[in-house]
C-alpha cells in the first residue's frame, strides 16, 4: 500500500490538470459578451454585363491619329452603326452586333502586330469601322436619336454573346453584297476556315450594290495589270471560277492572274465580273460588293424581311458555328492585360 500511495497521488495531479486547464483557458472570455461573429459572405462571379463594362477597347482613330479607349459593348454600338444603314431591319442589326463582339473579342485575345503601339483595333475596314457618337450624330443629324436608339438596343439584346467554332470565337467576317452565292474563306485568303463555307444568298439580287459598271481606259488597264493587249482584239479568258461563283482564274495574253489580283489592282467592287471592249476602253460588269466570305449584310437584311431572326442569319452563314456567352473568354481577355 505504501508503494501505491505515490502512484495514486500522481494520478490524481494528472486527472486535475486535465479538467483545470481547459476551464483557465475558457475563463477568460466566459464573462465577455459576443461583440461581432465571422461572417460569410462569398462573392459571386462577375455578371456578362459587369464583364462587358470593364473589359476597354483601344481604338486606334486613323484620321485624328489618336487612340480612344472605351467599353466593349459601346465599341460595339459605334462599329454597327459604322458597317450597317440603321434603317436595316432589327434581327439583320443583331446579326452584325454578334459579328461585331465576335470579332473584337478574337481580337483582344490575339497579338496583332499591325496596330500602333497601345492600341487593339483600327477603325478602318482593315479590321472594323467604328464611329463614334460625336461623329454619328454629325452624319445622322436630325435622324441621331431613332438610330442611335435602334442600334444600340440590338446591341443590347446580344450582349454577351459570341460566335464559337469548338469553343473558340471566329473570325466573323462580313461583307456588303454577294453575288447570290457567298465564298470558301481560301478563295479569298490564305486560311481555309470550316466555318466560312460558300453557301446560297438570294436575297443580294435586292441590294443596289449588287450590279456594278466600271469603263477603264485601255493603257490604264494595261499599265495597272502590266501587260500589252494583243492586236488581235481578244480581252483574255476567266480559266476557273470558285464555288462562290467568283473568278478564280484569268489568263491575258500569256499572264496569269487570279480573281482577287484583278479585283484589287483594279479597284473593283467584286471579283465576280466580266468585260469587253469598245471605243479603246474596257467595260468591266460586276456582281457583287466586298470579298465575299462571311455574312452578307444585304443577305442578312434579306432574310430579316423573310420573318427570319438573327440566330437563323448566322448560323446560315457561319457554318456549325453555336452562339455562346462570352464571360469566359472575357475573364480570359482581363487575365491577360
Amino acid at each position: 500500500m505504501k508503494h501505491l500511495k505515490p502512484v495514486l497521488i500522481i494520478f490524481s495531479i494528472f486527472i486535475s490538470i486535465i479538467f483545470i486547464v481547459p476551464t483557465l483557458l475558457v475563463l477568460p472570455f466566459s464573462s465577455e459578451k459576443e461583440t461581432a461573429n465571422l461572417d460569410e459572405k462569398l462573392k459571386n462571379p462577375p455578371s456578362v454585363e459587369e464583364l462587358a463594362n470593364s473589359v476597354e477597347v483601344a481604338v486606334y482613330r486613323s484620321n485624328q491619329d489618336l487612340i480612344e479607349k472605351l467599353p466593349l459593348e459601346q465599341y460595339v454600338v459605334g462599329v454597327v452603326a459604322g458597317e450597317m444603314p440603321a434603317d436595316f431591319e432589327k434581327e439583320a442589326l443583331k446579326a452584325q452586333a454578334l459579328a461585331a463582339r465576335t470579332y473584337i473579342v478574337n481580337q483582344l485575345l490575339l497579338e496583332d502586330s499591325t496596330v500602333p503601339k497601345g492600341a487593339d483595333v483600327t477603325d478602318t475596314v482593315s479590321h472594323q469601322v467604328y464611329k463614334n457618337q460625336k461623329e454619328l450624330a454629325g452624319l445622322w443629324g436630325a435622324d441621331y436619336d431613332w438610330k442611335v436608339k435602334k442600334i444600340s438596343d440590338a446591341v443590347l439584346e446580344t450582349m454577351g454573346q459570341v460566335l464559337t467554332y469548338d469553343g473558340k470565337p471566329i473570325t466573323a467576317a462580313f461583307f456588303s453584297t454577294s453575288n447570290g452565292y457567298t465564298e470558301n474563306s481560301e478563295a479569298y485568303w490564305p486560311n481555309e476556315y470550316p466555318y466560312l463555307r460558300s453557301v446560297e444568298s438570294p436575297w443580294d439580287s435586292a441590294s443596289p450594290r449588287f450590279e456594278d459598271q466600271k469603263v477603264i481606259p485601255i493603257k490604264e488597264f494595261e499599265q495597272k495589270l502590266g501587260v500589252t493587249l494583243p492586236k488581235d482584239g481578244s480581252v483574255g479568258t476567266i480559266t476557273s471560277r470558285t464555288e462562290g461563283k467568283r473568278v478564280a482564274g484569268v489568263e491575258i495574253n500569256g499572264k496569269g492572274f487570279s480573281g482577287r489580283e484583278i479585283r484589287e489592282k483594279l479597284e473593283l467592287r467584286s471579283s465576280d465580273f466580266s468585260w469587253y471592249l469598245k471605243d479603246n476602253h474596257i467595260v468591266i460588269a460586276t456582281k457583287g460588293y466586298g470579298h465575299g466570305v462571311g455574312m452578307s449584310q444585304y443577305g442578312a437584311n434579306g432574310m430579316a424581311k423573310e420573318g427570319k431572326d438573327y440566330q437563323d442569319i448566322v448560323t446560315h452563314y457561319y457554318k456549325d458555328v453555336k452562339i455562346t456567352e462570352s464571360d469566359k473568354l472575357l475573364q480570359k481577355v482581363t487575365a491577360q492585360r
